[in-house]
């Protein structure tokens, strides 16, 4: 499946689990007192997101946001740690439930 179109069913469904070749992510640990921590994203932040949302390897989105791919790798690991998740498709598709991107 086609890594958009996996986004934008899981962005319009809640109830989509993240399914890709058979793969099912981990789920995201609640955060200590199981409260939910505010989280926000930088525009940069979420220019990245919409960036590898539209389906772009790695190396053509830090082309295209002018970073290098080293770079593009590491902020997206920070923003999946900010935001809980595990991967950056789901980065991506918690931005797209939130109407971010």
């Amino acid at each position: 499946m086609e890594q958009a179109t996996l986004v934008r069913r899981a962005a319009n469904d809640p109830g989509t689990p993240l399914v890709r070749e058979g793969i099912v992510p981990t789920p995201v640990p609640v955060p200590e007192g199981g409260k939910n921590l505010p989280v926000s994203l930088t525009d940069d932040e979420l220019q990245l997101l919409a960036e590898i949302a539209t389906g772009v390897t790695t190396d053509v989105a830090a082309r295209r946001l002018e970073l290098s791919a080293r770079t593009l790798r590491r902020r997206l690991r920070a923003i999946c740690d900010q935001l809980g998740v595990n991967t950056p498709i789901e980065a991506v598709v918690w931005a797209a439930r939130k109407q971010l991107i």
